[in-house]
């Protein structure tokens, strides 16, 4: 099937602004509450949010075979189920819709005030009900980096690292979208030249620049996915940051990962993007050697050339960028990394959640947290103020941005912003 929603020439009747991340191109989904105190699936072009609950009640996605209840919920998990073939169907009929030259709704001002809202009239949502997370480690600059900072700089990697996508089971319920604060989490740390554990907040939190993505209902229990097929079973995209207590991770990540240092929060962009729309972007993967096992062994391009950034805003500083990378970096990619997951017949869900890892590339200014960039703290990053930091401060707010761009189009993912509060205050809930 063709993917019109991707045609470079197309232009929408519903303004776009320069360089905005929402062209007709992109068409994402997300879920947001109205005006009217209604939550419902929708997307977005520019800076205009669509419903598609009241589009398809509306009758506009009659040649589609759609539930009438299919966009009038609070999650996008069962839209997802459907398949690729309707996320292809839908997104063509969007893109036709509201298109320059359709007038069919175009020129109906009476549906037109039912569907589209200002950005400012609705408030996103988590877009899915997330089931299970799992977060991989899969940028060699990272893990190397990290590895030379805790380990023997010579051996920075573990043995198995070139040979496998190393991930590990997250925590779902405390995966939050864009503008929900964070608190500063408790537990267990040992300080410097102490044999015995203190508990307390932690004093070293970070971000980690990530990137995830969406599955459908993928297999049976015992089924793998073959990696060239994986691609059809991944809906989207979001940006991805996977908020860590550096202190608290190094007092209980042997033998078993982590724990509590990467639980207490996670936050996501509320705006899913296809695989479909980023197809013009497409780049290959970093050669890798050893040559991986058969079942890891891909054809074709399997990466995309995505932009990223990072701000970091405090309470007397302006957004101040820290970090600009690129989602192309990662050694292992998302079908690797879902044949793997896969491989011992485990089941993906709809709406299941894959973490990319803290994407790094190989120049400093391209580091995706401050354990990084800071360099376990020896070098802190100066703000516009002359302050310094070597982790995230109480106030601070980090945003993460991403884009792909051509001479044709630029599809975006907006932004990922959070705030990171003290430690939760339990006396004032009483």
């Amino acid at each position: 099937m063709s993917q019109t929603a991707n045609d470079p020439n197309r232009k929408s009747w519903i303004t776009v602004p320069a360089d905005s991340d929402f062209p007709i191109q992109n068409i994402p989904f997300g879920v947001f509450l109205t005006r009217d105190d209604v939550i419902t699936i929708g997307t977005r072009i520019g800076n205009t949010a669509i419903d598609l609950g009241a589009l398809h009640q509306l009758g506009y996605f009659r040649d589609i075979p759609l539930t009438d209840d299919i966009f009038l919920q609070d999650t996008l998990n069962d839209f997802i189920s459907d398949g690729k073939k309707t996320w292809r169907l839908v997104r063509n009929c969007i893109a036709s819709l509201f298109d320059k030259n359709n007038q069919e709704l175009q020129n109906n001002a009476e549906h037109r005030k039912i569907v589209l809202f200002d950005l400012d009239e609705i408030e996103m949502q988590l877009p899915v009900q997330i089931g299970d997370y799992t977060d991989f480690y899969s940028s060699k600059e990272h893990a190397t980096n990290v590895g030379s900072m805790f380990r023997d700089p010579n051996n920075a990697l573990l043995p198995n690292w070139l040979h496998v996508p190393v991930g590990y089971h997250g925590r779902s319920s405390t995966i939050v979208p864009s503008g929900i604060p964070i608190h500063r989490p408790m537990g267990q740390t040992l300080p410097q030249d102490s044999e015995t554990p203190v508990f307390g907040p932690s004093k070293l939190v970070d971000f980690e620049l990530e990137m995830a993505f969406i599955t459908t209902d993928a297999n049976q229990l015992g089924e793998p996915i073959p990696v060239d097929e994986a691609e059809d079973y991944i809906f989207g995209m979001v940006l991805f940051n996977d908020w860590s207590a550096r202190d608290i991770q190094k007092w209980e990540y042997v033998p078993l990962g982590p724990f509590l240092a990467k639980n207490f929060a996670s936050s996501i962009s509320p705006w899913i993007v296809t695989l479909d729309a980023l197809e013009p972007f497409r780049v290959e993967s970093p050669k890798q050697e050893p040559t991986p096992l058969e079942y890891l062994q891909y054809s074709g391009k399997k990466s995309f050339d995505i932009h990223l950034e990072v701000d970091l805003t405090s309470e007397n500083n302006p957004p101040q960028t820290i970090s600009k990378s690129n989602f192309k970096y990662l050694y292992w990619n998302m079908s690797q990394q879902l044949a793997h997951h896969t491989v011992n017949g485990c089941k993906v869900n709809s709406g299941d959640m894959m973490g990319s890892g803290t994407i790094s590339g190989t120049t400093k200014d391209s580091y995706g947290s401050m354990l990084e960039l800071t360099w376990k703290g020896e070098n802190p990053i100066e703000l516009s103020d002359g302050s310094k930091r070597k982790f995230i401060e109480d106030g601070d707010t980090i945003t993460l941005r991403g884009y792909c761009k051509n001479k044709d189009v630029r599809i975006g993912f907006g932004e990922v912003s959070n705030k990171l509060l003290p430690t939760f205050n339990s006396k004032k809930r009483k």
